[in-house]
């Protein structure tokens, strides 16, 4: 399997700080690739660091097998990391122009990008007017249009309104699914990142603490809903510890599939009307939420 960024036993101190702290992952090339964690998990001083634009304190980062901040290996990616700035006096097409010329790009479809990231009607007008999320779809267009083997982006829908996230959402799919283009996407849009990512990686105080597919983080964390018409007590009593109230007339029990037709039967034989009883999937949310709560004392040491 290729390997798009690998980061082996990283930190990175800034003062008293650990931004990461021995710090290891391997994202491989291929779909898109989800970086959790809160603000000052170290994402950002990741991404910096696969780019060239920061050193580690220790270990290091490799971007398609080379060193980070390789020149040839930088000519395969583009990154957006957090907000975009440009020169006032530039328009969106003189930003892309100059990009162009930078890399080396030739044969650049600028215009077809300024349309595809939903800004062709302002390409000539200057960058200071934009809107955040303006801002946002030029930095897109400006890591997407050199045709990159690998993007990293920051927060990349920071500014949007929903119709824009879900313009930039089916963006990043079709890029990933039909054109090949590794993804590596930092969000806190949770939603965003289980509609579009195929693992991620949960990071909490500079360091993993958890790793996987999407589906596999989330197997098992199903729950049954039980919504009674009569009160919730004696669903709670047969339940003891593995049900909770969700609401004046619902249950949440922790059990397993094959358990619930004995559990029914139960319910029904103590005298409980029970309205509906629906598998309620686990969100990604709530296992991150779940995550960093169990990680949160294994990471004191790191700040």
């Amino acid at each position: 399997m290729s390997i798009a960024l690998e980061a082996d036993r990283l930190t990175k101190t800034y003062g008293a700080v650990r931004a990461l702290d021995d710090f290891s992952l391997s994202i491989p090339a291929g779909g898109v690739f989800g970086v959790l964690g809160p603000n000052g998990a170290g994402k950002s001083t990741l991404f910096r660091i696969a780019l060239g634009l920061v050193r580690p304190t220790e270990g290091s980062a490799r971007l398609f097998g080379a060193p980070a901040g390789d020149i040839a290996a930088l000519r395969k990616v583009g990154a957006m990391i957090e907000t975009p700035r440009y020169p006032p006096s530039l328009t969106a097409r003189d930003v892309l122009k100059m990009l162009a010329l930078e890399s080396g790009a030739k044969n650049a479809d600028i215009d077809g990008w300024l349309e595809r990231v939903g800004i062709a009607q302002a390409a000539d007008r200057s960058t200071s007017g934009y809107s955040v999320g303006m801002k946002q779809r030029l930095g897109l267009a400006a890591a997407f249009f050199t045709k990159p083997e690998l993007v990293i982006l920051d927060e990349p829908t920071s500014g949007m309104d929903p119709a824009g996230i879900q313009e930039i959402r089916a963006l990043i799919v079709d890029l990933a699914r039909r054109e090949g283009v590794t993804v590596i996407l930092a969000s806190h849009q949770l939603d965003e990142v289980r509609r579009v990512c195929d693992r991620v990686a949960i990071l909490s105080k500079g360091k993993v603490v958890a790793e996987g597919g999407v589906a596999e983080l989330t197997a098992g964390e199903a729950r049954l809903r039980i919504t009674v018409a009569s009160p919730i007590a004696p669903v709670l009593t047969v339940l003891g510890e593995r049900g909770v109230a969700d609401g004046a007339d619902a249950v949440l029990a922790d059990i397993r599939r094959g358990d619930a037709p004995e559990l029914i039967r139960a319910l029904v034989t103590a005298g409980v009307e029970i309205v509906e009883a629906r598998w309620r999937e686990a969100d990604l949310e709530g296992v991150y939420l779940k995550t960093l709560e169990a990680a949160a004392p294994l990471s004191e040491g790191a700040a």
